[in-house]
């Protein structure tokens, strides 16, 4: 269960970074006005770290690639699974119950957003067609050919 590190540095007077932490997860959250405006989920503390941060206005950006099994958030997730499917996922929110609930249910709706995303963009590297010329086997290397 995530609980809040007290005493965290304020930088910013008009917003608060609070940070809250588990076994498996590190949060660091900065609110204005008691709304989301921007985290850090780091994840796989002790094997292998992995974070996913999210800003306003600006979007995602995921942080140490994928653990050596592969898992990221958004990792198991094909096109038209629920995001409950995602185990990353699933350990946050029995990891959040204790987060209030109008914060919990932003971070959720982000980590949703961006393992859906994950899940669409597999999704059509997998549909991706190619030209005629790399069906048949020619050699990459030609340096006669023209694409």
């Amino acid at each position: 269960m995530l609980k809040e590190i007290p005493g965290v540095m304020q930088d910013d007077p008009a917003s608060e970074r609070r940070w809250f932490h588990d076994d498996y997860f590190d949060l660091y959250v900065r609110q204005t006005g008691g709304e989301l405006v921007a985290f850090e989920l780091c994840y796989g503390i002790h094997a292998y770290e992995l974070a996913l941060a999210w800003i306003k206005g600006r979007g995602f950006f995921h942080d140490g690639g994928t653990s050596p099994s592969g898992d990221f958030i958004g990792a198991m997730l094909s096109p038209g699974d629920p995001v409950e499917a995602d185990p990353i996922i699933a350990r946050f929110r029995l990891a959040a119950g204790g987060l209030p609930g109008a914060l919990r249910g932003a971070l959720e709706a982000r980590l949703g957003e961006y393992a859906l995303q994950n899940a669409e963009g597999f999704a059509r590297r997998t549909r991706f067609r190619r030209a005629p010329w790399q069906q048949n086997g020619e050699p990459a290397d030609d340096p006669d050919r023209i694409p």
